[in-house]
């Protein structure tokens, strides 16, 4: 199982990938985080609202269901958001250069990760 600093340290070797973070989503603070780019602090407290504007749709939806992942698309580059299953308010951030990346793999290398992410 990897803890918080290996976990990251797997994530950044995506091709492409710029920083990530492990992030609290009960109160936006990082747990950890790894390599250049953005300010992760400010990202993670933005994208905790994101998890939470997400969920609070999906319920308000009626859907029974949890999110894998969630992407976003920018001009140069992908931020992908990906809750840990197995550690409810927890979940991943990882930022690619769009231009040097395989979006495929690093989601596929997300999920590895959180299947052997322990917090």
């Amino acid at each position: 199982m990897g803890n918080v600093t290996e976990s990251l340290k797997t994530l950044l070797e995506s091709d492409g990938a710029m920083c990530a973070a492990i992030v609290d989503s009960n109160s936006g603070m990082v747990l950890g985080q790894d390599g250049t780019g953005l300010d992760l602090e400010l990202a993670a407290a933005g994208n905790t609202e994101v998890v939470r504007a997400k969920l609070k749709t999906m319920k308000s939806l009626g859907l029974k269901d949890t999110i894998e992942d969630i992407l976003i698309t920018l001009g140069t580059q992908y931020h992908i958001i990906r809750p840990v299953a197995k550690n409810e308010g927890l979940f991943m951030y990882l930022v690619l250069d769009k231009a040097k990346s395989n979006l495929a793999l690093a989601r596929r290398n997300c999920q590895s990760v959180e299947a052997d992410l322990n917090v």
